[in-house]
């Protein structure tokens, strides 16, 4: 289900059986000559529109801009740059209203600088606001000392369940570290990501534009291959299974 579709008493149903709401994390990078400038976000809304088709969730709208720095190239159209503090605070505020509505089974899935499943810029500021966010409802809402009360005793029994409040909010890669083993590789315009994109959207990709290509980390990109890409979501399917529920 796409949120932007349903009505007040499906999202409150939703809300109550707690079904996954999930909230595609991307940017709008530079990808080369031959991709998209979107490609981070679409990959993830291609993916989760394969997922929805097995599994209920909510696909909560995407967020497109990001903290896409300027490691990979200079200023130049189609790469905008959100500063970190900025970032934090605008998904901060998203996370906070979904929470504060009782939304309590929330996924946000970034696709950005996630090699290994490592932390960088845009995926901490999403870990530290649903860890704030966490702290200041609990003690807005059972007190202060609500984690030493008696009413936690079971704190550590519940530890990752839906009755952790630190579980509200989960923040997950598009892509598992094992997956992106399975996959056979990940990278940023090259082989591999240039493949996904093709597994999802394929129009968004101009391989006879990699003529065009000068950098080092799209040079693979001519290896591409929309069948490769079906593999990629295939695997991505499979860790995406398994990590929300």
């Amino acid at each position: 289900m796409q949120m932007i579709n349903m009505f007040y008493e499906q999202l409150e149903d939703a809300k109550n059986r707690k079904v996954p709401f999930v909230i595609p994390i991307g940017t709008i990078e530079y990808h080369a000559n031959h991709a998209s400038c979107g490609t981070d976000t679409m990959v993830i809304n291609g993916c989760l529109r394969e997922l929805e088709k097995e599994k209920e969730i909510v696909i909560c709208p995407p967020i497109w801009y990001g903290v896409a720095s300027y490691a990979v190239c200079t200023p130049r159209p189609g790469h905008i740059h959100v500063d970190e503090d900025a970032y934090f605070n605008y998904i901060y505020c998203i996370l906070k209203s979904m929470i504060y509505g009782g939304i309590k089974n929330i996924y946000c899935v970034p696709h950005h600088q996630t090699e290994n499943a490592g932390l960088m810029p845009m995926t901490i500021a999403c870990h530290k606001a649903a860890k704030r966010i966490a702290m200041e409802y609990m003690e807005e809402t059972m007190g202060k000392g609500w984690w030493g009360s008696d009413a936690y005793a079971s704190y550590y029994e519940d530890l990752g369940s839906e009755d952790d409040p630190f579980n509200y909010i989960k923040v997950i890669p598009l892509i598992g570290a094992d997956a992106q083993k399975k996959c056979g590789g990940f990278d940023h315009a090259g082989k591999w990501e240039t493949s996904l994109m093709m597994g999802t959207y394929p129009e968004n990709v101009d391989l006879s534009r990699c003529e065009k290509n000068t950098e080092w980390f799209a040079a693979s990109a001519v290896e591409a291959s929309e069948e490769l890409g079906k593999h990629m979501v295939a695997c991505t399917l499979e860790w995406l299974r398994e990590a929300i529920v």
